[in-house]
């Protein structure tokens, strides 16, 4: 028998744990080299873990839902095993202190109950969210025990809740288990009126976190204005067809703002700079991060350099991190940093909103659908494609001068797109 450890990916330092997701493979099933085992979500990303060599599962170490930390081993693979010939124990739970652990598996047996009643830690505290007597579920781990599995699998079978409180629902309790990324919604029969109650991801409670952060810790004030788009629609109509010929991606609209952005603030460098403790930090680069919105959440990678891009460079940025968003394979250095971001919720119909501060930066930039309006030119009521410029900014470091300035310049550079060439 030769073994082979499945271990967590090294994660990045400002990422301390992770959440596995679901196993793809089960013990006792044979595997290929760099076939993906597991997917292991940690608050930035979701890391694919293939398997290190062909073989056989013998021992899934850590189970679903389970917390983990980089170079932990999560399971076992016998290099000279053929597939079946291993049988398959129970995952194991994952992250349980020991003594609630213990006090999980006596306490059946204090009451009388066989092994076969045991539940596992997790799969007790999901019986108890369902309202499942110990005994209703028939358990596939070791000796017998009831595992996850085998409760979402009762439950999605149409298990009938117990009328009493199961005796192993306040012990399930006390356990203290790790929020699971991917959960089975818990439904409550409420006649016409359901509820689902699902877990946050560790992506989503993540965001949460950062947004509650930064709306405690700054100072968050927005400036607004109105940019005529005319200018630039015009310019990317005359160039579109040219443009993608040459470098095989379409000329979009955010590339213009990225730019614009960059102008601003070479003019008006604290809005490129953080707060650290007492001090202002000046960046002397510009890595923008784009809002992209994902099927996990809201993620921002970043442009590095993007003051040193081309439009063409920009727009494939953008497209990549677009597709990477979209299939979850964006990296833990593409989504780190960053000094300014901008979010574009003009993409979903937006006309107006307030941008939260990306934590540690002190500015951000929202971009809004543009429309047709009637504006004021010369005295004249003339139709024009508007958009609306809002910019978020921490004033703590940033005076209203600076960040009024700033949008202006953004204003002014996609009013007049030659500004952009000349850097003027």
């Amino acid at each position: 028998m030769a073994i082979v450890e499945v271990k967590v990916p090294q994660l990045s330092e400002s990422v301390a744990e992770a959440t596995l997701l679901q196993w793809k493979k089960k013990a006792g099933e044979a595997v290929a080299i760099d076939e993906i085992l597991i997917e292991i979500e940690t608050d930035k990303v979701v890391l694919e873990v293939p398997a290190p060599s062909a073989g056989v599962i013998t021992e899934i170490v850590v189970a679903d839902g389970g917390t983990v930390v980089s170079d932990q081993v999560i399971a076992k693979i016998d290099t000279e095993a053929a597939a079946g010939a291993v049988a398959a124990p129970a995952p194991a739970a994952a992250a349980v202190a020991p003594a609630a652990a213990a006090a999980a598996v006596a306490a059946p047996a204090a009451t009388g109950g066989s092994k076969s009643d045991v539940a596992m830690p997790a799969a007790a505290k999901l019986m108890a969210d369902n309202g499942l007597a110990t005994g209703s579920v028939a358990g596939s781990g070791k000796d017998g025990r009831v595992t996850k599995g085998d409760v979402l699998a009762a439950v999605a079978g149409g298990a009938k809740p117990a009328v009493a409180a199961p005796v192993a629902a306040p012990v399930a309790a006390s356990v203290a288990k790790p929020l699971p990324a991917v959960a089975a919604p818990v439904a409550q029969n409420l006649g016409d009126r359901p509820e689902q109650r699902v877990p946050m991801s560790r992506l989503r409670a993540r965001i949460a976190e950062r947004l509650l952060q930064s709306q405690s810790t700054n100072a968050i004030l927005t400036t607004f204005n109105e940019v005529n788009m005319a200018p630039v629609m015009e310019m990317r109509k005359k160039f579109q067809e040219k443009f993608e010929k040459e470098h095989g991606v379409k000329l979009g609209f955010m590339s213009f703002f990225v730019k614009a952005a960059v102008h601003a603030l070479k003019k008006y460098p604290i809005l490129n700079a953080s707060v650290d403790g007492n001090d202002i930090l000046y960046h002397g680069y510009f890595d923008i991060g784009i809002a992209v919105g994902s099927p996990r959440g809201l993620v921002v990678p970043i442009i590095r350099n993007a003051d040193q891009l081309t439009f063409a460079e920009i727009e494939k940025t953008i497209a990549m991190f677009g597709q990477k968003a979209k299939d979850g394979k964006l990296g833990l250095e593409e989504l780190t940093g960053g000094t300014f971001s901008i979010s574009n919720g003009g993409t979903f119909g937006s006309m107006l909103s307030t941008p939260i501060i990306n934590p540690p930066q002190s500015a951000i930039l929202g971009v809004h659908a543009t429309k047709d309006r009637a504006v004021v030119e010369n005295g004249q009521i003339v139709v024009r494609p508007m958009n609306y410029l809002a910019m978020s900014y921490d004033h703590r470091i940033i005076d209203g001068r600076e960040a009024v300035l700033g949008l202006v310049a953004m204003k002014e550079a996609l009013e007049d797109p030659a500004r952009l060439l000349f850097d003027i």
